[in-house]
């Protein structure tokens, strides 16, 4: 998956700022004192299963401790015994989160699966016993009734207002039954999400089509050698493993000439969660909604949609539908003209069938070789997964005059490297992890996290410790890893994620997250340099030639930038639009998953058998075993402001212009939620974001021709100048 943005699974309510480091003796819980490692990385090398309960258990009890000291306080109110005090709380319970969230997505073990179902309803007990603790919110009330007395610079006022806030939206105005209600809603919401997690896991790896040498007719060298050496490793000579992992799936889809083929492959990856076995997931699908729709009426709104966006930029589940209708209609329209182009030559191969949904990308690979005369086979030499990294460190370098350099650092997998991140002034800005390759323990997709936040100690800044985990090509024994044009551009994005966690310079705790359908913006912005001229000719070298990726490639891709945009908008869309539905449910009654999302997409909308959700319920980790919850429009709705972000770079008159970043970098990537996302994104931009230049990069949006001066008008004024 493309945009996961990674680090939200449900850890992540816990999971903000971190602060303990850890000791080096030998046999001791790495948790339980400083870590002495360079640039206060997590020690990997000795952290292992057993130490995570005992170190919650340590962490939940010195949190609840905190919070007794400052309930018990007899002094008056005020922003530094509570407010600030409560912000400090908790830190070394975030440090295990951090570490435990992390790696139960990138690296996780039977050992660690089974932790996570015993772990997550305690903390969520833990923090539902916090922020509904009537003595803790009514000393919180105090300050917020009193805070024109205290004088409050606008970042505090801020951190109050949020605490505030969210307080009220965990419960706090609820009475004891309706909290007791509460709390057993959030402990089964817990458990549900790590059961789903772990069957979608499980349904990941359990298939594999392996195939022998007469099966392989249209598939690429590099793509059958990827699929040898994965059937080597499963034990299995002369024959080719595929899996439902996209740098297997996507490739065979796109080439196979075996229809019979992608049908069982394609149809596999649609229906995991949806087997009728142990890891079916639609009656989690079901306790999700039941639970979540219960939640929102305890807490006041008509549904978990409403309740999600009430606390976002969109504010209110109409806003979200106003802005996904309006995509909807024309990317349909587009995805149904690019179909109307593949119907011939999917005729021409299979007289008197049907088209089907895992016909379309190995027709729409022949409607580009046909109509630009372009093959990605042919350009995945020039994307060397090192040539792309070195793409993003020459673009960060240029735009923010930041360096990276490699360094040895404890690492949680062999396949995991560090580099130290320097700022303009050769200071240590943070440390950047990356985690490439597809493993059983690793979840579908790619995302980007902390193993320890930004944050201020003692007045100084505390650099963090970012990762991006990522599920792409591997290299073989010929060749290196090779990149798509998809995994190219989701570096890019996922990088985003890691420079707006690098640049993070806050001064509170409380005010480090953004809302979420801001949080996409720095990533996002971060793909439009991707395939920009200016930008491939410094990192698009073929990795054996080392040639510069010839100027024709380069135009090919041009004319080829909105390709197949009506498929993957109308996808998208459709994900985001059965995300909102099933979240907009008022009152629960069982529902069978599939048939919603049918009713939901193609009765009410139109969608076209031919395309899929890019997910659908069974599999939507995102909204189920993540933070996107109601949230799938996110993507969308941060894509409206990263596009009009680039046009301030184009305006320039230069994509690399630094003083155009540096305000990008100051007034937008450093505040993290300093101020709510639509402040800052006008203190960047200067005014409010423009539509217009998200619907052109679809291409579902054409400016106006200029109208011609008529032919009448100029023979007049011919005639004018003729008689003076």
């Amino acid at each position: 998956m493309k945009r996961i943005a990674g680090l939200f699974t449900t850890l992540l309510l816990l999971m903000t700022v971190v602060s303990c480091r850890n000791g080096h003796q030998s046999g001791e819980n790495p948790f339980f004192t400083e870590w002495d490692t360079p640039y206060g990385v997590p020690p990997f090398d000795r952290i292992r299963a057993e130490h995570y309960l005992p170190a919650f258990e340590r962490a939940m009890s010195l949190h609840e401790a905190e919070i007794d000291a400052i309930v018990t306080n007899n002094d008056e109110p005020t922003f530094e015994n509570v407010i600030l005090a409560y912000d400090d709380s908790g830190r070394m319970l975030e440090q295990v989160s951090l570490v435990f969230g992390m790696l139960c997505g990138a690296e996780t073990t039977p050992e660690l699966q089974a932790l996570e179902e015993q772990v997550m309803p305690r903390l969520a007990a833990h923090a539902d016993r916090i922020r509904l603790d009537e003595r803790l919110f009514e000393k919180v009330r105090q300050v917020y009734d009193n805070r024109v007395r205290f004088e409050l610079d606008a970042e505090q006022s801020r951190l109050l207002q949020k605490t505030y806030d969210g307080f009220v939206r965990a419960g706090a105005l609820l009475d004891a039954e309706r909290k007791e209600l509460l709390k057993r809603i959030n402990e089964e919401l817990s458990v549900a999400s790590v059961k789903f997690g772990n069957n979608l896991l499980a349904e990941n790896n359990d298939f594999v089509m392996m195939l022998g040498a007469d099966e392989l007719d249209g598939l690429p060298s590099g793509v059958r050698d990827q699929a040898r050496e994965k059937a080597q490793e499963l034990g299995e000579k002369n024959k080719w493993a595929f899996t439902l992992h996209k740098p297997s799936l996507l490739p065979f889809l796109t080439y196979s000439n075996r229809r019979d083929l992608r049908e069982r492959l394609y149809k596999a990856y649609l229906n995991r969660g949806n087997n009728g076995n142990e890891n079916d997931n639609k009656q989690l699908v079901n306790d999700f909604v039941r639970l979540r729709t219960e939640k929102a009426h305890l807490l006041g709104y008509p549904s978990y949609a409403a309740y999600v966006t009430a606390d976002e930029m969109a504010r209110t589940p109409e806003a979200v539908y106003a802005l996904l209708e309006e995509i909807w209609t024309p990317a349909l329209e587009r995805a149904k003209g690019e179909l109307a182009e593949m119907k011939p030559l999917f005729e021409k191969d299979n007289p008197g069938q049907e088209f089907a949904s895992w016909d379309w990308w190995y027709y729409a690979e022949k409607v580009r070789k046909q109509n630009y005369s372009l093959d990605e086979e042919m350009l995945r030499p020039y994307f060397s997964l090192s040539n792309v990294q070195d793409g993003i460190f020459f673009l960060a370098n240029r735009l923010y005059g930041i360096t990276f350099r490699p360094i040895s650092v404890p690492v949680y997998h062999a396949e995991v490297s560090a580099y130290e991140v320097l700022d303009t002034d050769g200071s240590h800005l943070g440390v950047l992890y990356f985690d490439y390759f597809p493993r059983a323990g690793k979840s579908q997709g790619a995302w980007c996290g902390n193993y320890v936040e930004q944050r201020y100690e003692n007045g100084e800044r505390v650099a963090p410790v970012v990762s991006i985990v990522a599920n792409f090509t591997r290299p073989t024994a010929g060749a290196p890893a090779l990149l798509t044009l998809d995994e190219t551009e989701t570096l890019f994005h996922e990088f985003g994620h890691a420079l707006h966690f690098l640049f993070h310079d806050v001064k509170y705790r409380g005010l480090s997250e953004v809302e979420g359908d801001f949080v996409e913006l720095p990533s996002q912005v971060m793909e439009n340099w991707a395939f920009e001229p200016e930008m491939l000719k410094h990192y698009a070298v073929h990795y054996r030639t080392n040639e510069v990726i010839p100027q024709y490639l380069v135009e090919k891709l041009r004319r080829s930038e909105l390709f197949n945009q009506g498929f993957a908008t109308t996808e998208l869309i459709a994900a985001s639009l059965s995300d909102m539905d099933i979240h907009s449910m008022t009152e629960y009654e069982p529902f069978d998953p599939v048939a919603f999302e049918r009713r939901a997409l193609a009765e009410r909308r139109g969608l076209i058998p031919e395309i899929e959700p890019r997910y659908r319920y069974p599999y939507f980790a995102h909204i189920f075993n993540g933070g996107y919850s109601a949230g799938y429009y996110f993507y969308t709705w941060a894509e409206v402001l990263d596009k009009d972000a680039f046009e301030a770079f184009r305006e320039s008159g230069d994509l690399f212009d630094r003083r155009t970043a540096e305000a990008f970098r100051r007034k937008l990537l450093a505040r993290g939620g300093s101020e709510d996302g639509m402040s800052l994104y006008r203190a960047f931009r200067g005014k409010e974001p423009d539509k217009r230049a998200m619907l052109r990069g679809r291409g579902l949006w054409s400016d106006p021709e200029p109208e011609e001066e008529t032919g009448t008008e100029t023979e007049a004024e011919a005639e004018a100048a003729a008689e003076e």
